[in-house]
């Protein structure tokens, strides 16, 4: 015969008005829910798929990101599809690279970090509020980013208060950069960065910015394994979203491929893509 607890329902902690950090939150009631509670053996990290690569870059009036779809596992191409830019909230844009597993689970917990915010406070963070929240989380994942499970996130976003764009950048102990125009993460992103030098203008529109972008993923694929170019025989193409003052939309997976067939029509002609002036 069963025994019914005498008071049904949620425990205590569960009711009571807490922390404004839903990670503070479960660090207190259920830790072992968080990534950076659990440990694990030695050599797992060559075993977790990892992700690769992300790009951002501003334009008047917003942010464009993108990410390739591929994800590896040492030599071997473990996803072809994964996705790794998602809407962080109704404003704000966060892409990953690095292990796989723990990134997307991170990218979860973060969504739901900022979501209990601005329930528990009645008002959504600033987008600097949400940048310093991603790096502390960051920070959490220490631990596992010492056995080789480092997650590295680029965060994007529309802000509110300046009416712009704006890019951060995370190294794998949490430390926060603001970065300006453009910046990529990943394996790639040495040659991403260094097609947007040549393609990048402040003054392109959204449309503009994310066919710079797409050239610049193509470049990262061209001269890094890790990373996927456009694959037209499956239709798998770039994940692309834009935020703006109407908030985070994902580009049509239609209009990304006719980008595609655009950049893959002209590298036909020019295989190392456009050129750009001496001067």
């Amino acid at each position: 015969m069963s025994v019914r607890p005498s008071t049904p329902g949620l425990p205590a902690e569960y009711l009571s008005v807490g922390t404004s950090s839903f990670a503070d939150f479960a660090a207190q009631v259920a830790p072992n829910v968080l990534p950076s509670s659990r440990a694990v053996s030695a050599g797992v990290a060559d075993l977790a798929p990892h992700g690769t690569t992300i790009v951002a870059a501003t334009f008047p009036g917003g942010v464009v990101v993108a990410g390739d779809r591929r994800a590896t596992m040492g030599n071997v191409i473990a996803q072809r599809d994964i996705e790794k830019v998602f809407p962080a909230d109704e404003f704000s844009v966060v892409g990953i690279a690095g292990a796989a597993g723990i990134a997307v689970e991170m990218v979860g917990l973060f969504q739901v970090e900022l979501e209990h915010y601005e329930k528990i406070e009645g008002a959504p963070l600033s987008l600097v509020g949400k940048a310093n929240r991603l790096a502390t989380m960051i920070r959490q994942n220490l631990g596992l980013a010492l056995q080789g499970l480092v997650v590295v996130p680029l965060f994007a976003g529309y802000d509110v208060a300046t009416g712009q764009g704006r890019i951060f950048s995370y190294d794998a102990t949490g430390g926060r950069y603001e970065e300006h125009a453009f910046f990529s993460v990943g394996s790639g992103s040495v040659f991403a960065r260094g097609a947007l030098k040549k393609l990048y203008r402040p003054d392109l529109d959204a449309g503009a910015t994310t066919l710079a972008l797409l050239q610049s993923l193509y470049d990262a694929a061209d001269d890094d394994s890790a990373t996927g170019g456009p694959d037209l025989a499956r239709r798998i193409f770039p994940v692309v979203l834009v935020a703006t003052a109407d908030g985070v939309q994902r580009v049509s997976e239609a209009q990304v491929e006719e980008f595609v067939e655009q950049i893959v029509s002209s590298r036909r002609q020019r295989p190392d893509g456009p050129a750009a002036p001496l001067t």
